[in-house]
Order: structure tokens, then sequence, then C-alpha cells
């Protein structure tokens, strides 16, 4: 006798033969079945309604009411039952119309061995909780996939809201300081962007700026510039409300946001160039903290990096910097970038991309809107890393 413990189940046996029915009844309830016998097509589906089996197996040719008439009952209410048909050896006409119909499996008679029909019953079985574990499978899948969706929802508007706050953070375009006039782009990889631009004034005759790269991407980056931004803001206000100095020293503006970034212990730390401009001198005063690429300045249509280097920011709690001097001219231009420039230049390698980079601020003369155009930016989503792009020039 064969076992099939694991597939256990109801079965019912529709026959109008009571010597079949017996034997399958006892074979079937020896090997751990539950079993409901009729005996015809009618009282079958009396049965089928009341016990609600996991399994049919039903003889085709039977009085009152047929096997093809039930299967044809049950196909169209429980499309997913199994039914297995039993027929006469004669009747191969109606086990392909069976199949047809719906049938899962079929068997002719006379039975010689309950073995046989027993491993039927147990294919159907098996293959009807294969269905069944795919249809739940799928249900589960489609509810992850809603959950999923809903939290992603949830997380673009977080994201678009952190967007939109970091944007307001961000100075406004077209400010001018005396002669000098300030741009900017900021085009984030992501939703929030790592990078971050500024500018103000300081007093009758001097004005700030600076450009940032927070290592990283994502709201955690993001962060950072709202913890830059505060920090800027308040070297600002102790030097109008106090006269402290500090603000117009580039380079202990950047020991002192390497400090605070370093003591916050976020696992971050930025790259950075902040310049102090006297308006009245044309005078720019400024310090690299780890920057790249260096700004480029572009005079007498010639562009060429400015000197400097020093620590990332951030990265060491007492790192010291240089500052760095450079007399303006009235027709001189300066461009900033972060790092993600270097990403979507197309030359192989960094020296061409520098020289790339030079050649770009000459041809466009030092604009933001020609890099934009030159390298598709507009609207750009999927960029490898932040571009962002800070102009600065005189117009009389």
């Amino acid at each position: 006798m064969m076992q099939f413990s694991s597939l256990t189940a109801n079965l019912l046996i529709i026959d109008d033969d009571a010597a079949l029915r017996k034997q399958a009844k006892e074979y079937f309830e020896d090997s751990g079945f539950t079993v409901f016998e009729a005996e015809n097509g009618k009282v079958g589906l009396e049965v089928f309604n009341k016990e609600k089996p996991d399994l049919v197996v039903t003889d085709l040719q039977m009085p009152v009411l047929g096997g093809l008439e039930v299967l044809k009952t049950l196909t169209q209410r429980f499309p997913e039952m199994p039914v297995v048909v039993i027929s006469e050896a004669g009747g191969l006409d109606d086990v392909i119309q069976a199949l047809r119909i719906g049938a899962w499996d079929y068997l002719t008679k006379p039975i010689a061995q309950m073995p046989v029909l027993e491993h039927a019953v147990c294919r159907a079985l098996e293959r009807s909780r294969l269905i069944s574990e795919n249809k739940r499978y799928r249900r589960e899948l489609e509810e992850a996939n809603q959950a999923l969706k809903k939290s992603l929802d949830i997380l673009e508007q977080d994201q678009e809201a952190g967007r939109s706050v970091q944007m307001r953070l961000l100075p406004e375009q077209g400010v001018v300081f005396g002669t000098y006039h300030f741009s900017h782009n900021v085009a984030p990889s992501l939703y929030l962007s790592g990078d971050f631009v500024d500018y103000f004034k300081i007093n009758e005759k001097q004005f700030g700026f600076y450009i940032a790269d927070v290592s990283g991407h994502g709201s955690s980056s993001a962060f950072v510039t709202v913890l830059l931004k505060s920090a800027m803001t308040q070297l600002l206000t102790q030097y109008q409300a106090q006269r402290d100095p500090g603000i117009l020293e580039p380079e202990t503006v950047l020991a002192k946001i390497g400090s605070e970034i370093h003591s916050a212990k976020l696992g971050k730390y930025l790259t950075m160039v902040y310049g102090v401009v006297d308006f009245v001198k044309n005078q720019l005063h400024y310090s690299i903290g780890g920057h790249y690429p260096n700004p480029v300045l572009l005079e007498g249509g010639k562009a060429r990096f400015l000197e400097g280097t020093g620590f990332p920011v951030g990265i060491m709690k007492s790192a010291v910097y240089q500052r760095h001097t450079v007399t303006l001219t009235p027709d001189m231009r300066l461009m900033m970038f972060s790092d993600g420039i270097a990403e979507i230049l197309p030359e192989p390698d960094m020296a061409a991309k520098e020289n790339m980079l030079l050649s770009l601020v000459s041809e466009g003369k030092g604009t933001i809107d020609y890099f934009i155009e030159k390298l598709g930016l507009q609207n750009k989503k999927g960029l490898p890393d932040d571009v962002t792009m800070l102009a600065l020039w005189q117009m009389p």
C-alpha cells in the first residue's frame, strides 16, 4: 500500500458501482484520507456542497446525473477543484470531452489495483497544493509590493519635503554685492543633495561665499549641509553682534567648521572652498579644504585653476588651513564646481578632464548656463554624483 500521509485530504468518490466505492473508501481511509461517497452525480453534488472535499473522483457513466454534468458544474463553480474521472475502456470520446472541460486526470475501468487510483489522486492533490501555494505567494508578494509602494511613496514625499527645505536654504539667484554678481546651480543625483552653496553680505565692503561637498549622498549628507548653513550663520551673527573677526578669515572658518563637524560624530566630512571678497579693494581671500576641483579663474579669456590645498573639513578635529589672496580684475569670472563635474566629463583621465574643464570655462565665458546646455544638465536625473556650480563675476 502506498502512503502519502503528507497529502491526506478529504475525498469524494462518485460512482454507481457500490463495490468499487466500498473498495476505494476502505483503501483510502487506511491511507489516512477521509472519504465521502455518492452513488450518482445528483447525490454527489449534494455531498460536495455539504462536505466541501479537497478532491473529487467521479465516474462518467452514471444514472440520474452523469460525470460530465458533475464536472461542468464543479469547474464552473470551483475552477481550481481537482477532479479525477473514471471511464469505461470504450468511452474515449467522453474522456477527451472531460479533459477539455477541466478534468485533471483520468483512469479506465476496471481499476485493477487501488494504488493506481491513489497515485492519480495524490498527484492531483500535489498539483492543487502547488497552485494554492503559488496563489498565496503571489498574493503575499502583491501585498508586499503594495506595502513597499506605500513606503516608497511616503519616502518620496519625505524626500520631496526635505528637498524643498534644502532648496529654501540656498541663496537667491541674481544677488549683487557692489559690482559683483552671483549665480549657482545644484543638480542632485538623488532627491537630496550633499552639495551646498551660499553667499552673503558681511559688511559694507565685504561679502563671503562658499561651495561645499559632503561625503556620501542622500538624507544624511543633506543633513550635514543644514548643519553647515547653521554654523556659517552663527559665525556671521557673531561678527555682526560682537565683531568676532572669524567670518572674515577663511582659514579660521574652515577650522571652526571642521571642529564642529568632527565633534558631531556623524561619520561625515566635507570638502569646501570659502572666500571673502573686499569689493572696494577687489581682493579675494580664500582657503581650500580638500575640495576638488580648485576654483577656476577666467581673466583675459584664459582660464586657470587657483592654487591651494588642504585637509577635508571635519576629517580631523584640529586641521590647519592656508589663506590665499588674489586681486580681481574687472573682466574676471570665477567658477567653482563640486567633484561631480568630473563624473560627467567624457575625458578618460583626470588630467584630460581638468584641461576640458578649463576649455569649457573659456568657451562659455564663465557662465553656468553654458555648462548646463553643453553637458545636458537640464532636468537631468540619475546623475552619478551631485553636480553643483557657483559663479562670481564683475559687472560695471
